[in-house]
């Protein structure tokens, strides 16, 4: 078996306080894009920059445009937890996960069995009225033809952090708080490019383990890097840890 795996079982069966820190690459073999790798999402050549498309100024101004970007790109009903939701799943239900702290908003940890999840960017299963604040679900979004609206006629929009929009500081000092309390802090599925959610992964006192296809700027301080795919990784090291 691959020394890494096996190296990366005997980190995890010493640990006692596991944070798991990930990004979109998390959910890719689940079928949901990603944003920032050479492939991505804003790569593509597109009239209006996603980026724009995803800022609050942008959403106020035309919901119309906002929505049929969103529901087209971002929204993924379908998709499903794949071995890595799972085998993090796996490791809250021993104890030795503590948290989940994700930037991605598919909700799909929590489908896999996850409790313990810090959403640094919010959920799109989460949706409320801007004018009444009545909490709507997904699929009433999913739904609606053209920007949802409330029956009070308040637009509805996601609980997600738009472009232009700051972190919820509540969320940000859980996802600090486990960080800087983790023996081991494994890292999967991100660029570490995205900011300030990035820099919440540089405050690890602990080991590092990084899962991730491209290099990251923090490659240099880990104790371990592997560049194979998450969900085969976690899969593989699940099993090097069962007793023979």
């Amino acid at each position: 078996m691959n020394t890494d795996i096996l190296k990366f079982a005997r980190m995890i069966d010493d640990a006692n306080y596991i944070v798991f820190f990930g990004g979109a690459g998390v959910s890719t073999e689940s079928g949901i894009p990603d944003f920032r790798s050479a492939d991505g999402l804003y790569y593509q050549q597109r009239e209006i920059p996603p980026e724009t498309i995803l800022s609050h100024s942008f959403f106020i101004r035309q919901p119309e445009l906002f929505y049929q970007f969103y529901k087209e790109k971002l929204l993924a009903p379908t998709a499903r937890p794949n071995p890595a939701h799972i085998a993090l799943a796996a490791l809250e239900q021993e104890g030795r996960l503590r948290c989940v702290v994700t930037q991605n908003i598919d909700g799909l940890h929590q489908m896999a069995g996850s409790s313990k999840v810090v959403e640094l960017h919010g959920s799109v299963h989460r949706n409320y009225c801007m004018r009444c604040r009545k909490a709507h679900s997904l699929d009433e979004v999913m739904d609606a033809e053209g920007p949802p609206r409330c029956a009070c006629g308040g637009l509805v929009r996601p609980d997600v952090v738009l472009y232009e929009e700051g972190l919820d500081p509540k969320v940000t000092q859980a996802a600090v708080k486990h960080i800087q309390a983790a023996d081991l802090l494994i890292i999967g599925g991100t660029s570490l490019s995205v900011y300030p959610a990035a820099y919440y992964a540089q405050l690890s006192r602990g080991a590092m383990v990084i899962i991730n296809r491209d290099p990251t700027q923090l490659d240099g301080q880990a104790d371990l890097v592997i560049r194979n795919p998450i969900g085969d990784t976690l899969k593989r090291v699940m099993e090097a840890r069962k007793p023979a």
